[in-house]
């Protein structure tokens, strides 16, 4: 198979997460419940991994938590700095799990910024909505959808300028461009484990720079006489057990990032992206790309985008259509009622992937 759904997980795991995540089931019992050897083995498995991505994101150790992964991050950020009914400033490429928190909230949404791989606009829009007056903002790194690198350090500076507290959506960033906690100075980052970190599926990492509001309660290991939740971290967030083998196979991820680089793990992805993308116009296929553009492709068929994905499916190559989760993108992009068919490259990306994908395209009379 072909895998170019790497927007939606990463499949291509390097060996050593799934050898360490079978390591941790053999020999890990629960950590900060006993000072025996297998329960002291989790809790250094799980410091470990705090280790390594505080290392990679610009943070302290006890600033990272351990969340099932980025939808649950946001959670617990976006409950923590918005209360109900507050005003909060969204770009106009946000995922579900931004968007549906915050109505659950009944927050007031304004949106910044329609235009795809327009930075500008993207800026003048979201210098606007600070100025108007909001509690919170909350805005994606890349956009699902298209690839679309927003330009979030700038976003980020606008917010500290106007003290505008702030979340940043690392879902399609982290694991491949710069993300660091003390350079951006957020309030909190949400990502998950499994895509560009090569974790396992039901892992993420929340980076607090402030001071969480717990979305779960229960027993921490520590504190135990008390019935409030821990006023410190990481504890005061990671409620009941951890996952011991999934944090020892994103451990094993994060350091295979760390020896590769993030910015050759960018490069190897953004030329598959710049192969891909001319050829796919030569084809004949309407192509979401430009300016700031990640290893994610959006492309329009003529023909339903659920039917070109499945005839794409049929011939090895996997890929995503529909949605992908994110409406607000789509009605910015003017595709709400088609959808779109999405490629996103990963780090195995190379030109034979573009290659037989160019021929499935061909042979499946893909239009």
């Amino acid at each position: 198979m072909i895998y170019l759904d790497n927007g939606a997980t990463s499949l291509r795991k390097p060996g050593s997460v799934s050898q360490a995540m079978l390591r941790a089931m053999q020999t890990c019992a629960n950590p900060g419940r006993g000072g025996y050897p297998s329960a002291m083995a989790a809790a250094d498995a799980v410091y470990a991994c705090r280790e390594q991505a505080a290392a990679l994101f610009d943070c302290q150790p006890e600033q990272v938590v351990f969340t099932a992964n980025c939808t649950h991050g946001l959670n617990i950020a976006i409950r923590t700095l918005v209360k109900p009914g507050d005003t909060v400033l969204i770009s106009g490429f946000e995922h579900n799990a931004v968007t549906r928190p915050l109505h659950l909230l009944d927050a007031k949404i304004v949106v910044a910024g329609r235009r795809l791989f327009d930075w500008d606009d993207t800026l003048e829009a979201f210098e606007r909505g600070l100025r108007s007056g909001v509690d919170a903002a909350v805005f994606t790194h890349v956009s699902n959808v298209f690839g679309y690198i927003l330009p979030a350090a700038r976003m980020a500076e606008l917010c500290r300028k106007h003290g505008v507290p702030f979340i940043l959506d690392a879902a399609q960033s982290a694991g491949t461009l710069n993300v660091k906690l003390g350079e951006l100075g957020a309030d909190y980052i949400a990502m998950p484990g499994h895509k560009g970190l090569l974790g396992p599926q039901g892992t993420g990492l929340l980076l607090c720079g402030g001071k969480p509001v717990p979305l779960l309660a229960g027993g921490t290991g520590s504190e135990s006489r008390s019935q409030a939740m821990p006023d410190f971290l990481p504890d005061r967030l990671e409620a009941g057990t951890l996952n011991v083998p999934g944090i020892a196979g994103l451990s094993a991820g994060l350091a295979y990032i760390r020896r590769v680089g993030t910015d050759a793990i960018f490069r190897r992805e953004q030329e598959a992206a710049a192969l891909c993308i001319p050829a796919l116009r030569r084809q004949g296929y309407r192509v979401f790309a430009g300016a700031h553009q990640s290893a994610t492709v959006s492309i329009l068929p003529d023909m339903d985008c659920e039917a070109a994905a499945q005839a794409l499916a049929a011939q090895g190559v996997a890929v995503r259509a529909g949605l992908h989760c994110a409406p607000l993108a789509h009605e910015s992009a003017g595709t709400l009622e088609t959808g779109t068919v999405r490629i996103s490259f990963g780090h195995d990306a190379s030109a034979r992937q573009v290659q037989l994908l160019l021929r499935a395209l061909r042979r499946g009379n893909i239009r």
